[in-house]
């Protein structure tokens, strides 16, 4: 190992060293989330001590309506059967209960759950609750505890009172379900209006809910899984996916969604919910089944004369960028409410190739009804087709480099002391100037690969079209694919999990190809002292499939059989363009520019006339230390 290799080593030793020192939490950040996991416990403590108060008041209204005391609020839908009514259209079946008035269950038609034996229950009524609280004059109302009595019962609409207690009025609830997943619905008193203060202008909104697991591999899915909400006249946000959160908001929202990587439940208000909104997501478990335990604890406007009622919006489904655009214009409160933003496909730039090119390419080549599988190595052929002349002029670059090193090695012979490295370097430019190549060309095929694969990155898992359609050996294109009998098992390894995917192996295997294959003709092209330098590249370059294994294990095949088929193909025309490559010829037609350029040498542009100015003035401020030094 020659010095600058060792240096190397210890520059990123340092580095990393470094990085993990700068990142590491300071106390205040340390004392911060205890406060924080104070804040939650404390905010858990009290939902319970509200619970429980709120129980002890039905007991005693309960008790008091029993002995005859007519004046209880509410007495007469204290008791009472609670019986299970049903909306339901080609899309979604949902189930209302008269003990609460509202959804206690939801399946999603036409969508298996993760054993392919049954409908998606997106949720059930042991893991998801809403209840609303209306504050009256004397006690509060609060709807969980009501029997209410059902009218106008339809399987697209139904109507739930609850008489109050006092002559003629009573609570109601009217649900309306439309042709596809959303649910419109609304809260109004009737007869009410002496039992509130008049300035008493809000309602309070508790909805809990038990996210559950519906795709096999755990880890994925919860990694996907957040609590979102979008903020009045701007975009949306969401709490962390990877630990405890508890956010209480500083803006207006129009809508808060549960939200798990296929599915999402969201609850829109036509007045939004006020400012102090406390949102809370809590990671579960593998064990349990469920990803997250889900709480938001809103506030919206209620009118306690009655003349107007509180009016919601619900949104029962599935991910689908398109369909969550059509929906929208089902909404009836002439928001924009940017239902999409529930499909992440990334950071900005990304999120631009995925919106405005491969969105749109996609929906044309499903439409021809190509199985999934299909879809992505027409995708993957296309992009090739696209950035082909690209990787090509790139390719000749570096094939220009590479039949013009044994000159380099000659006209750079002389520099072979450490202290002439730069001298070396300009003598290079020069002959590159001269000859009419880029030595910075080689690096575009990178360059024009990696904004499309981190924007598949994004793309590919929030696709809910590959969920659970099977290609070649994969069962499910959304989750990992499990080798044959020895793929997969009960106890979870470190770094590794529970099984090893066949697709990431494939992935990391073309990706160690493709790595050996550009490193071989980039030291094909490295002169003196710049190969043995390379060695060290290469080594990093190797590692990275094994790291790329550790981090892909978990994704769906469909990402992974994507950048399988994307490397093979990368393979392929790397090798098609080096076997239809005539050195000879090439170097022919590089001497005879050169011959043209011999007493005019062509002016470089860009970068490579920046970096050749660099070094010149580098070269001048050692020189000029030298000087001094004698």
């Amino acid at each position: 190992m020659n010095r600058d290799t060792l240096i190397g080593f210890i520059l990123i030793a340092v580095v990393l060293i470094g990085f993990s020192w700068w990142n590491q939490p300071s106390q205040e950040e340390v004392d911060a989330y205890y406060r924080q996991q104070d804040s939650i416990a404390a905010a858990q403590a009290n939902a319970e001590k509200k619970k429980a108060e709120a129980q002890q008041l039905v007991e005693q209204q309960a008790e008091a309506a029993a002995q005859g005391d007519t004046t209880a609020l509410f007495y007469a839908a204290l008791n009472g059967t609670d019986q299970p009514l049903t909306l339901k259209n080609d899309k979604v079946e949902l189930t209302v209960n008269t003990k609460g008035g509202t959804i206690s269950s939801a399946r999603m038609k036409g969508f298996l759950n993760r054993d392919n034996t049954d409908d998606v229950m997106l949720f059930t009524r042991e893991g998801q609750q809403m209840n609303f609280i209306l504050e009256a004059k004397e006690d509060n109302i609060i709807t969980r505890d009501l029997f209410f009595t059902p009218t106008e019962a339809t399987d697209s609409t139904l109507t739930l009172t609850a008489p109050s207690g006092s002559p003629g009025g009573y609570l109601q609830l009217r649900y309306r379900l439309g042709p596809d997943y959303m649910l419109h619905f609304s809260l109004q008193t009737v007869g009410m209006g002496k039992l509130f203060s008049p300035t008493r202008k809000t309602m309070a909104i508790e909805w809990e809910d038990s996210c559950r697991q519906q795709e096999k591999g755990f880890t994925f899915e919860n990694q996907r899984s957040a609590l979102t909400y979008k903020k009045r006249g701007g975009g949306t946000d969401y709490l962390t996916e990877t630990s405890d959160k508890q956010e209480t908001t500083e803006d207006a929202l129009d809508w808060v969604a549960f939200k798990n990587q296929y599915f999402s439940v969201v609850l829109i208000s036509k007045d939004g919910f006020e400012p102090g909104a406390m949102l809370t997501s809590t990671p579960q478990d593998k064990s349990t089944h469920i990803l997250k335990y889900y709480d938001a604890r809103l506030t919206t406007a209620f009118d306690p004369t009655g003349e107007k009622p509180s009016e919601f919006e619900m949104y029962l489904g599935p991910n689908n960028f398109r369909l969550l655009q059509d929906v929208e214009e089902q909404s009836e409160f002439g928001k924009d409410l940017e239902m999409e933003q529930l499909v992440y496909l990334g950071w900005p730039l990304f999120r631009y190739i995925n919106r405005w090119f491969t969105l749109y390419v996609f929906d044309w080549l499903t439409s021809f009804g190509f199985n999934m599988g299909i879809v992505l190595i027409l995708i993957t052929l296309l992009l090739k087709a696209i950035t082909y002349p690209m990787v090509k002029k790139s390719y000749m670059s570096s094939a220009k480099m590479r039949v013009l090193k044994p000159k380099l090695d000659e006209a750079t012979k002389q520099y072979d002391k450490p202290e002439d490295a730069m001298q070396k370097q300009q003598a290079m430019m020069q002959l590159y100037s001269q000859y009419g190549v880029s030595p910075l060309g080689g690096c575009l095929p990178m360059l024009i690969q990696m904004p499309i694969w981190i924007a598949m990155f994004n793309f590919v898992p929030n696709a809910i079209q590959l969920r659970r359609v099977s290609f070649l050996w994969m069962d499910d294109l959304s989750t990992y694919d499990p080798i044959p009998v020895i793929g997969q098992w009960s106890e979870q390894l470190w770094l590794i999990g529970d099984h090893l995917s066949l697709t990431c192996i494939l992935f990391c295997v073309s990706n160690l190809l493709y790595s050996y294959m550009t490193m071989r003709q980039q030291r094909d092209q490295m002169v003196g002292q710049q190969a043995e330098q390379m060695k060290m590249m290469q080594y990093m370059m190797y590692v990275m499939p094994l790291m790329f294994f550790f981090i892909f294990n978990d994704y769906g095949s469909g990402l992974n059989f994507y950048y399988f088929i994307s490397l093979f193909f990368s393979a392929a025309i790397m090798w098609l363009l080096r076997k239809t490559t005539n050195d000879a010829k090439l170097l022919a037609i590089l001497e005879a520019r050169y011959k043209e350029n011999q007493n005019n040498p062509k002016k470089q542009s860009g970068l490579a006339k920046r970096l050749e100015e660099m070094q010149k003035r580098a070269a001048e401020m050692q020189q000029q230390q030298r000087n001094a030094k004698r």
